[in-house]
């Protein structure tokens, strides 16, 4: 063989030998990453090959797959899109899943190894592989009730929040509404223009965005929601409710000198629009919870508290938990802020009444008011009741967990107390959450007016968001607890609190849920 052809023969050689490399590297090496990557047509279409499971409510459900004429042969629908849309989420070939979509994609999809039996049976009998459906925890007559009346003000005009329902005794969630809200119908569309131009619509980088949930994973200042964990501290500190405790006008948390605040000084606080607490002088514990006096909580901490057992009764409520929450949802961490912000006085007397860096979620909200309605139980929140086989057979239901004690039963009562005198005291502030007309029913709540601490263009503060947190209870029996939170509808000018704005929602939903379920 002369030299030119033996230069031929290696060449191949090589070249064979990169081929086969390549080609092994390509199918073992890279072969699951290029099988899985959602570009390859084949794996979309063999994900629509087979029904989704549902996810229902109470029997009816919200998100299902419906067969179709095109390659895709099934289509995600929701029915009633925009009132679930905070828990089912979206199912987009484009830009994936959210909520309860992606949270139990492993069942809803048929891949999840609790279904491996199904997926054997399903292949020996030649049929496509079945989703799991979802049993999910919510009540009809609650989140209709919440989403109605959260959406839109009784002028009609549109509004951005966030309404969250507890079963106090077990934690299941039974309402979740975030508005602005979205139709996931349009995202789990096969008409790709048609995705594309919702996706842009609902501005998914803005936090002003119909996909933020609200409910769940948006925090806010708690403004003086954040004074129901201050009294149980109080309660356990040995402060009782017809404790008498300062009141001024003013105080100044850094020299504990009280008096009027001078104009617009930062370094004093004093109550909303400046008004007196029972004179000026001094108050009970009750009186200033039910009026929601600034000053004395503020005092009250400063004084006598201190931050750290502020941030300890805190953290029983679920605030700055070291493990992170799911519903199976993801939740933002409620916190108190540092404990750098609770050693110095003017910080912690702001904390003391939901300002500073104390920031929460509407569900951390409405875990405040279920552990007060259920003799100081707090319940871990839960949002799937089951997850069910294609064959209907359970494949797991969720069994409700206690979290933590955050009151004894006795000191609790006094709680409850304090707050069913926000409702029903002349001085309270909750009048608007009074549910007269079912006998039996009890409600107890607190409102809170939170400053976000920015200033619009113009130089004006930003509107404050309203808060009202509360429970109803039936015969001495814990029925709901509910949180709403309305973004900058605590509109100061015309002196409107949360009382006025928020707890008007929070009673329609109690009133639907306590009609829909009667007696005990």
């Amino acid at each position: 063989m002369n030299r030119s052809i033996r230069k031929v023969a290696v060449a191949l050689v090589v070249l064979l030998a990169a081929l086969f490399v390549n080609l092994n590297f390509v199918q073992v090496v890279k072969g699951s990453e290029l099988r899985d990557d959602s570009r390859n047509r084949r794996v979309l279409l063999n994900e629509y090959a087979s029904p989704r499971g549902d996810v229902n409510v109470q029997g009816t459900a919200i998100a299902h797959s419906k067969a179709t004429s095109d390659d895709l042969k099934y289509l995600r629908v929701y029915p009633q899109g925009r009132l679930y849309a905070a828990v089912s989420g979206y199912y987009s070939f484009i830009y994936g899943t959210s909520g309860i979509e992606q949270a139990e994609d492993g069942v809803l999809s048929g891949n999840s190894d609790k279904l491996f039996g199904s997926r054997v049976s399903d292949l020996l009998t030649g049929r496509n592989q079945r989703g799991g459906s979802v049993e999910l925890t919510l009540d009809k007559a609650a989140q209709q009730a919440a989403y109605a009346n959260l959406v839109k003000d009784n002028r009609g005009n549109a509004r951005a929040g966030a309404v969250v329902a507890l079963d106090p005794a077990t934690g299941a969630i039974l309402a979740a509404v975030s508005s602005p809200s979205f139709d996931p119908s349009l995202l789990s569309s096969h008409n790709s223009r048609t995705i594309q131009r919702t996706w842009t619509s609902l501005r998914p980088d803005s936090a002003t965005s119909p996909l933020v949930n609200r409910a769940l994973q948006q925090r806010y200042p708690p403004g003086s929601t954040f004074k129901t964990i201050v009294s149980a501290a109080a309660l356990k500190d040995g402060v009782t409710a017809e404790t008498n405790l300062i009141s001024p006008n003013g105080y100044f948390p850094e020299t504990g000198a009280t008096g009027p605040c001078n104009g617009t000084n930062p370094a004093c606080v004093q109550n909303f629009g400046g008004e007196s607490c029972h004179g000026g002088k001094t108050a009970t514990l009750t009186y200033a919870f039910a009026k929601s006096c600034n000053t004395t909580f503020a005092a009250l901490a400063v004084e006598k508290l201190g931050g750290r057992k502020i941030a300890d009764e805190a953290k029983l409520f679920g605030f700055d938990s070291t493990t992170a929450l799911q519903v199976p949802l993801s939740v933002a961490t409620s916190t108190v802020g540092t404990r750098a912000d609770l050693s110095r006085n003017g910080f912690l007397a702001r904390t003391a009444f939901g300002q500073q860096d104390v920031s929460m979620t509407p569900l951390q909200g409405a875990m405040i008011a279920s552990a007060v309605a259920d003799d100081g139980i707090l319940m871990q929140p839960y949002l799937v009741d089951k997850e069910v086989a294609p064959n209907l057979s359970v494949l797991n239901k969720t069994e409700p967990t206690q979290l933590s004690q955050v009151l004894d039963p006795d000191l609790d009562h006094n709680l409850q107390s304090m707050m069913e005198a926000v409702v029903t005291a002349p001085e309270g502030t909750g009048h608007p959450a009074r549910i007269t007309d079912i006998p039996g029913v009890a409600v107890g709540g607190k409102t809170g007016t939170a400053d976000t601490g920015r200033t619009l263009p113009n130089g004006r503060a930003e509107a404050p968001h309203a808060w009202f947190i509360g429970y109803a209870m039936q015969n001495g029996v814990a029925k709901i607890a509910v949180a709403v939170l309305i973004e900058h509808g605590g509109v100061q000018g015309n002196e409107t609190t949360g009382g006025e704005a928020a707890a008007p929602v929070a009673k329609a939903v109690m009133e639907a849920y306590l009609r829909a379920h009667p007696g005990n």
